[in-house]
Parts: structure tokens; C-alpha cells; sequence
């Protein structure tokens, strides 16, 4: 891992209904921060490109990139990917956007209110579409049901190399908690499953996968 290039991206975004509104997710951006800390403190040069969060790494030799919206991700991490040597897809980026962003507030009516939403650019896809034979790409899946089915139709569909899959079901995994319980699927079909640990611990673990998977 020490002197290759990663790309990470993390957290959530905030796609905007007006200048105080927003659609968004439960994303504390903490699996992809612990990515980023240990990626580095294993010698890697490495970018990440950060959602809004309150968390943030603490090695300080990871370049933070700050981007708030689904459009400002998806630009940050096509135009880095190219000069990366791995890219792990972390982030929660919102799957819809609000067609029209009011430029005032919209006030209460009584009434309903509609919003069209159309959908964003699919990272991991573009991603998977440029990705050169030298490049690995790794993304993560956040499953309510067939889990292991799902993940592994993502895989396929979108050319990753290995995908995190973890489960809405599993307690003290998914959005905000300090712990997780991950599973990993290579393009190979291998399956490693891990019991419940600190998000620091399984971030290890996925990069050790990596490395395992680049020698």
C-alpha cells in the first residue's frame, strides 16, 4: 500500500429543495473517514473526497476534499479517478436530486407539496466504465434484503473489483455507529465474512483484502 494513490469518498450529501431545505441521508461519513486514516497511516498517498460530516480524519496527511451536493461529488471523483491507482467507494450519495431548486424559500400553504426528482450520476458506474486494467475500484453496498444477491449484481453491473456489503439488519452496522459488520465479495466470487468490530478495525481488514488482491 505505501506509495500508491487512493481515491476515497465519504459521507453523505445534501441535494437542495431551496436555501433551507434539503434531501439527504443518515451518513456519518466515519467508514469512509476510517478508510482514509488507515490508508494512510499504511503508507498510501490519499485523497478523499468528503459530504457535509462532523467527523473528519485524523491523520493529517490525507487531502480533504470538500464537495456538498451529489453533482459536486460525482465531478471530484471523475476527474481524479484517472491519476488514482485505487478507489474505494464509500460515500452515500444521494440517488435523487430535486429537479428545480427554488431560489426563495417556499413557504407553508396548507396544502401538499410535489417534488420531481431525477436521478444522479451513478459514481461507481462512471467509474466502472474507466477504470483501466492497473486501476482497482472498490465499492460498498447498503442491503435491507438478498443481500449477498444484490451486492453481487452491483459488482458485476457496475466493474468493481470488490464491493463491502453490509446490512440494515445487523445491529450496530450501517449509518452512525463506531462499529460494523462488513462482508466482502471479490470479482473472483470469494466471500469473507466478519463478525461485528470498530469501523477502524474493519477498514484494516478491507484494505488488507485489497492488498491481498493487488500483489
Amino acid at each position: 500500500m505505501k506509495g500508491r494513490r487512493l481515491l476515497i469518498n465519504a459521507g453523505p450529501t445534501h441535494e437542495p429543495i431551496d436555501p433551507v431545505r434539503f434531501i439527504s441521508n443518515y451518513s456519518s461519513g466515519k467508514m469512509g473517514i476510517a478508510l482514509a486514516d488507515q490508508a494512510a497511516d499504511y503508507g498510501a498517498e490519499v485523497e478523499l473526497v468528503l459530504g457535509p460530516v462532523s467527523v473528519f480524519p485524523e491523520n493529517k496527511s490525507v487531502r480533504i476534499i470538500n464537495v456538498t451536493s451529489a453533482v459536486s461529488m460525482a465531478e471530484e471523483c471523475i476527474k481524479r479517478f484517472p491519476d488514482c491507482d485505487i478507489a474505494i467507494l464509500a460515500a452515500a450519495v444521494a440517488d435523487f436530486s430535486p429537479e428545480r431548486v427554488e431560489e426563495k424559500k417556499v413557504k407553508r400553504t396548507g396544502k401538499g407539496l410535489m417534488l420531481k426528482l431525477i436521478p444522479t450520476t451513478d459514481i461507481s458506474a462512471a467509474l466502472g466504465k474507466m477504470k483501466k486494467d492497473s486501476q482497482f475500484l472498490a465499492g460498498f453496498a447498503l442491503e435491507t434484503h438478498n443481500e449477498i444477491d444484490n451486492a453481487v449484481e452491483k459488482l458485476k453491473k457496475k466493474n468493481l473489483d470488490l464491493i463491502v456489503m453490509n446490512s440494515l439488519q445487523d445491529g450496530g452496522a450501517g449509518f452512525g455507529y463506531d462499529t460494523n459488520r462488513i462482508t466482502l465479495i471479490d470479482r473472483n466470487n470469494n466471500i469473507d465474512k466478519f463478525e461485528l468490530k470498530p469501523k477502524k478495525e474493519a477498514a484494516r481488514d478491507i484494505l488488507d483484502k485489497i492488498v491481498s488482491m493487488i500483489k
